[in-house]
């Protein structure tokens, strides 16, 4: 895997990580789920963003 791929995999992984553990406490009616699952999303939101600069980057 090319060095340039790692932040926004790392971002993804861990946008994911905190949206599942937002699922579960949405599932399990403990406090806090809704802050986990915008946290989660807007991860994974900027690790998409941080792709496609990338991606548009190397193709120049």
């Amino acid at each position: 895997m090319k060095k340039q791929y790692t932040v926004p995999l790392v971002l993804f992984l861990l946008g994911m990580a905190i949206t599942i553990i937002g699922s579960l406490f949405k599932i399990m009616h403990w406090p806090g789920a809704n802050v986990a699952l915008v946290i989660g999303m807007l991860t994974e939101v900027s690790a998409i963003i941080t792709l496609i600069v990338v991606v548009i980057k190397n193709t120049k």
